[in-house]
This record gives structure tokens, sequence and C-alpha cells, in this order.
């Protein structure tokens, strides 16, 4: 029996050794990406997770080492991608002569899917790979967050989604001067953890819900109150949200005039955060938030009026925000 068990134990380690050595992102996994064979080794994706040949998407539960670079049950899934030209790994596709690759939607130019995440990608693009370029070569990992789709009342989530699409341009073909393009795509989807989707197990308190929930999704976006376009002259990063909001009078006239400020503790009624939200105010006071985009949903916008009728604590959880 001893030494059953100590054989039991060798090749755990063993297992445990295997696994550690699968997500070194060198033994990860070269992804085409889809399009046309003969193209699609000008532009690769890789990634440390293993994946089935040809598969495009990696699904992830939150908090699963294989593929959550944090391994920590905490509402998304990191996953970590890097870019690769000129590569070998397909016998049918023998270009090179990369030139440029972009990265859809990664410029913060009003893009209303604009990426923080895509833009990281693409700066790693343009300035660790020397374009243009025959050689294979690699950016370092980037890495990209996709948050669980909730929580939603009850307790309740979804798997949430992100894709990465890029266009890799190559001019190369032997006496001809004929332009090659390859169109890749990679899906990631992070579903919620088996164990739940309990709120407080996901945030830190009822403010750290509306940043992160509401304002790091629907507000802090291109275009909007983000560091760059600081719409309105508010800004709703993380980090700078809470001061910029709670006893700040707004640039709209119109609400400086009626006497409300941007978060008005303990006061709805003149909290110009809470009626944006909400909708149906007058021309003078401007758009519906988000703009451009869908209605916050009820519980949202219900779980902003708590916060401030609360006070508008910073900390803590305000009761019916949990």
């Amino acid at each position: 029996m001893v030494k059953s068990i100590e054989g039991c134990a060798a090749r755990a380690v063993l297992g445990f050794l295997a696994l550690v050595l699968a997500a070194d992102p060198a033994a990860g996994t070269t992804v085409g990406g889809g399009g046309s064979k003969k193209t699609d080794c000008l532009g690769v994706f890789e990634t440390s997770v293993a994946l089935p040949e040809g598969k495009r998407r990696i699904i992830c539960v939150d908090g699963d080492p294989a593929c959550d670079t944090d391994a920590t049950i905490d509402g998304k899934c990191t996953f970590d991608l890097s870019v690769c030209v000129n590569s070998t790994f397909s016998p049918k596709c023998n270009l090179t002569g990369v030139e440029s690759i972009f990265v859809e939607h990664s410029a913060d130019n009003g893009d209303p899917k604009f990426d923080p995440d895509f833009q990281a990608l693409q700066d790693r693009i343009d300035n660790e790979l020397d374009l243009p370029n025959s050689d294979a070569e690699c950016t370092n990992a980037s890495f990209l967050t996709v948050w669980v789709d909730g929580p939603y009342p009850g307790n309740r989530c979804r798997a949430g989604k992100k894709k990465v699409k890029t266009t890799t341009q190559s001019e190369f073909d032997i006496g001809a001067g004929k332009t090659f393009v390859d169109k890749d795509a990679m899906k990631f989807i992070c579903k919620p953890a088996p164990t739940g989707c309990d709120p407080q197990s996901l945030f830190a308190g009822t403010y750290d819900r509306i940043q992160t929930q509401i304002f790091d999704r629907s507000c802090a976006v291109s275009a909007c109150h983000d560091s760059q376009s600081f719409a309105g002259g508010l800004l709703l990063e993380t980090g700078a949200s809470y001061t910029s909001l709670v006893n700040v009078a707004p640039v709209n006239f119109a609400a400086g005039q009626a006497g409300w400020l941007r978060v008005t503790p303990g006061n709805d009624a003149t909290s110009f955060l809470h009626q944006k939200v909400q909708g149906g105010l007058d021309d003078p006071f401007g758009d519906r938030m988000p703009r451009g985009r869908g209605k916050l949903k009820s519980f949202l916008r219900d779980i902003i009026q708590l916060w401030i009728l609360a006070g508008a604590p910073e900390t803590g959880w305000v009761p019916g925000t949990d």
C-alpha cells in the first residue's frame, strides 16, 4: 500500500509539472484566426491556453487557472494574447513581408465599440513589431479582460464575450507585387463561476459596484466620460469618478440654475446623475445617459438611487444594493 501511495504521489507531481509547463506562454497555442489558408500565416494569435487545432475561441470559467490568468473568482476572466507575423505554423502558407496590422476598435476616436484592451494590443504591435518585416516575430503578451454579464437580481450572471479582429497586409509576391490581406478573429468567453454570482464576492462595496458594473462598462468609454473625451468636464474612470461627482456642480447651465449637483448626498431629486440615467428631462438638461446606448436596466438605476439616498458613501454596502 505504501508503494502504491508513493507511486500516486509521484504521478501527481508529474501531472502538476505537466500543467505548469502547459501554462507557459512559450508552450501555448498558435491560432490562425480564419481566412484563406494561403494567407493565414501573415498574422496569427498566440495564447498560453491549450486549444484543439483549428479552434478560434476560448471558453473560460471565472477563476479557472487553465485560462483565467489571475486564477481568481472576481467576476471577470483575464486572457493573455500575443500577435505574430510571418508565421510558419501552416505548411499551406509561405507568405511573408507583413507591412501592417490593424486591430479593429482600437482607436479612441468616438468608436462606440472602442476597447482599451484592443488599444493596448495595437500599441504592442506598433511598438514591438519591426514592420515592414519578412521575419517571424511576436509581440509580448497583452491581456484582455472579459467581464461576466451581471450580476442581475437574484445573484444571476451570464457569460461575457469579447472578439478581437485584426487585418494584416503584405505586399510580398515573387515578381508580381501583389497585395495580400489576412483577416483574423478570435473570441474570448468568460462564464460565471459555479459558486454563484454574489455581488459581495465580486465588489468591495456599493460604489465599487456602481463603478465596475455601470461606469466602467457604459460611461467611461470612448467619446463619453473617459480621460480622452472628458465629456461635460466629467471623468468617470476608476480612481477619479467619486471626486468628480459628489458635491460637484454640473457644467450644464440648466442644471446649475436649478441648484442641482452632479450627486447631492441624500437627495436624488437634485442629483443630476440620477436624473440623467432616468431620462425624460427637457432639452436644456441634455440627453439621457448613457448617450447613444441602451437605457440602464432598472435595477442598476435603482442601485444608483439607493446609493444617493443613503448619502453617497464611497465605501461600504448600502442596503438593497448587494
